[in-house]
């Protein structure tokens, strides 16, 4: 029922009464061994279902890679429930008031889930506050990010547990006024206005719908670039011609530095002074990165980005030397994969702006904005989908880089192989998408940023400050009393 309120399902009442009826289930538990294994199998059971598309990748190539799916499946989702097994085993070994307990079970599972976005390189996807996406809540991320508003979301629903006792339906109208109040913010924020000044350019989004299990077949490969070419030499819409023509992750075969006359083809159908961004592998010291290039009318390179945040097991294997010897490589990269980029960067593309690129899932970290040197005019995502199937693993991509607009008060455009393709508002809106599975364009305005949002200002420190408190509560008046 938890797993429901993720994207495409979005049912978020029946997601909060699957995280109540799950911690009154661990709440309930006769001891510490049980109150583990209870939050284990909550967590198996939430995650199993919000992420059931992490099998797809192992599907591309099912000779291959398809023996390892259920592994895969398995592994990760027991894996993620293991911190919420942790948190309730810490909310047992604090021997806690009973009044106190639900309290601390907010506190410890919104602390792991925060936590599981940081460790062993992160993976921030599938967390309580995405819940949220479909509605205006979502928006108090602006001031809380999406850590904050997981703890007051599981603050809000250990209400009807904390009065339980003496006043059960006074809680559950205290639980319900608080989503109320909630509602009733998000609405507020999301309607605040944007900058009124600022670089709008003009930029062409190219989707070429290329699947994965075609994309590099030889036979495929000059199609689908020719694709590209078609799709970027349409005529220019009734704004004028882009400043700016996107194309995904990955978008060409070659290598950067071997082009042959590629990069001659794709300049020429750039209007005068275009630029062109493009995903692309290049070589550099015997290492290979995942990059996204420009270039200019002349074909020449004038900027490039290495992705720095890679996807274990997709685009690295960790402890290459042991898993070399088990025959073990990577699904995106091939062999041992990629190596990292030195970090987040900026792109001065002239009349287009000051440009933070991501590549793929780099857009489902929080901190990305605030690690650059500066603040960005807007965020521009290089991605290619098609390994995350045609359900809810893309829907849910999208959902995370709209968040990501909305805790930066950014405007941030997704350029997607197989979709979704989308221009995205700093309050988090889709002002233009291409569904999955089409080819196209778009052309579109970049939409103004807004000023900084608290989020953007102070980033994790108010959840931090936050978890401490309540922390610090529990243990000054939540320790059980003797006798």
């Amino acid at each position: 029922m938890a797993g429901l309120g993720q994207p495409p399902f979005g049912l978020w009442p029946v997601a909060l009464a699957g995280l109540l009826w799950a911690g009154a289930c661990v709440l309930s538990a006769p001891g510490g061994r049980a109150v583990a294994l209870r939050g284990w199998f909550a967590g198996l059971g939430f995650f199993l279902v919000a992420l059931h598309w992490i099998v797809e990748p192992f599907l591309v190539d099912v000779a291959r890679h398809g023996w390892m799916a259920p592994f895969g499946l398995a592994g990760m989702t027991g894996g993620l429930a293991l911190f919420w097994a942790g948190a309730a085993w810490l909310v047992h070994l604090a021997a806690l008031s009973p009044r106190a307990r639900p309290v601390a079970l907010a506190a410890t599972v919104s602390g792991a889930e925060a936590l599981r976005g940081v460790v062993f390189t992160g993976f921030p996807w599938a967390l309580p506050a995405h819940l949220w996406a479909g509605t205006p809540v979502i928006h108090h991320a602006q001031v809380t990010g999406q850590d904050g508003l997981a703890l007051l979301t599981l603050l809000v629903l250990a209400l009807p547990f904390v009065l339980a006792r003496r006043w059960r339906r006074a809680g559950v109208l205290a639980a319900a006024a608080a989503l109320a109040v909630f509602w009733a913010g998000g609405l507020w924020l999301g309607a605040r206005p944007v900058l009124p000044d600022g670089p709008s350019p003009l930029v062409r989004l190219v989707q070429p719908d290329a699947p994965q299990h075609l994309k590099w077949r030889p036979d495929m490969v000059p199609l689908y670039f020719a694709r590209h070419l078609a799709l970027s030499a349409r005529p220019a819409s009734a704004e004028g011609p882009p400043d700016l023509v996107l194309w995904s992750e990955t978008a060409v075969e070659f290598i950067l530095e071997f082009p042959g006359d590629a990069l001659d083809r794709m300049a020429a159908v750039l209007p005068e002074g275009a630029l062109l961004a493009f995903g692309v592998r290049r070589f550099e010291g015997g290492r290979v990165f995942n990059s996204l290039a420009v270039i200019d009318g002349s074909a020449d390179v004038t900027h490039v980005y290495d992705k720095h945040h890679l996807v274990p097991f997709g685009e690295y294997i960790p402890f290459a030397d042991l898993a070399e010897r088990l025959g073990l490589t990577g699904l995106a990269a091939g062999g041992l994969g990629f190596a990292a980029g030195p970090g987040p960067a900026l792109l001065d593309l002239g009349a287009s702006g000051i440009v933070l690129p991501l590549v793929c899932y780099e857009a489902i970290f929080p901190y990305a904005v605030s690690r650059a040197a500066r603040r960005p005019d807007w965020i521009l995502q290089a991605t290619n989908d098609a390994w995350f199937g045609t359900f809810a693993g893309p829907r849910q991509h999208l959902a995370l880089a709209r968040i990501r607009a909305i805790e930066q008060g950014l405007p941030l455009v997704r350029v997607a192989n197989t979709g979704i393709s989308a221009v995205i508002d700093a309050r988090g809106n889709i002002v233009a998408a291409l569904p999955l599975n089409e080819a196209g364009i778009i052309d579109a305005r970049v939409p103004r940023a807004a000023v900084p949002t608290i989020h953007a200002r102070s980033g994790r420190w108010p959840f931090l400050a936050a978890l401490a408190l309540v922390l610090a509560a529990l243990a000054a008046w939540g320790r059980r009393r003797p006798g």
